[in-house]
């Protein structure tokens, strides 16, 4: 949790990906965040991450391998996975930011690789990814004993907002490779901002948030403890 640390790691990890592990194409970053009953599930078994976490990736191929055209239906895309199990309040939540190929790859002559942009992504795709996250992801928390009968026809009821969020309108021009970095240095970021983070006294430290709270609050008043437990709760 050292910002210091963690900001020095997070420069590292942008500058590998755009030089040695990112093609040279469009990418796209999806969002996803779920309901506060199954975030308990995911801060406290690793196992609910991967087993969603492979639920969305699925969902989002497909919505990609089906908006690019003239693409064979063996065609995979490429995605880089970062869990974060923090919000902006230094409060735990944990959701997923996936930089994603905007297109998809099939098999070329002699070995090469053959790219497929996706056309026509908008809100409508977005929002079908968001509804096969809840049926699916119900399914699967359902099917591995994480939620009862009850709580996933609670949250599947029409009239239950659900708390599943899909975002994905981030995008970044295959040329755009500083942009690309920014992406990937944004996904990678710490839980905490040392920029922001301020002392009143020796007994209280202030945390400037980038945006107000429900109350109105714009910044948080915490004990050096109170910090630390915050912190812990997100890692």
């Amino acid at each position: 949790i050292c910002p210091s640390c963690a900001t020095r790691r997070m420069v590292e990890t942008a500058a590998h990906m755009v030089d040695n592990v990112l093609p040279r194409v469009p990418y796209r970053q999806w969002v996803l965040s779920m309901p506060k009953r199954v975030r308990w599930h995911l801060r406290e078994k690793p196992e609910v991450i991967s087993g969603l976490l492979g639920v969305f990736l699925r969902a989002v191929e497909t919505t990609i391998r089906q908006n690019s055209p003239d693409a064979p239906p063996g065609a995979r895309y490429g995605a880089v996975a970062f869990v974060h199990r923090f919000g902006s309040y230094l409060n735990s939540h944990v959701h997923f930011h996936v930089i994603v190929t905007d297109g998809v790859f099939s098999a070329g002559t002699e070995g090469s690789a053959v790219f497929h942009p996706a056309v026509h992504l908008d809100q409508a795709d977005y929002l079908a990814v968001q509804k096969k996250m809840r049926h699916r992801g119900l399914r699967w928390l359902h099917r591995h004993g994480h939620l009862d009968d009850l709580a996933v026809h609670t949250l599947d009821a029409p009239d239950h907002a659900g708390g599943w969020s899909v975002d994905a309108s981030v995008t970044i021009p295959a040329w755009d490779r500083h942009g690309l970095e920014r992406l990937v240095r944004y996904c990678a970021r710490p839980a905490l901002s040392q920029e922001r983070l301020g002392r009143v006294n020796d007994d209280m430290l202030v945390y400037s948030l980038k945006k107000p709270t429900m109350d109105g609050r714009t910044e948080l008043y915490l004990t050096p403890l109170e910090l630390l437990d915050r912190l812990a709760s997100s890692l």
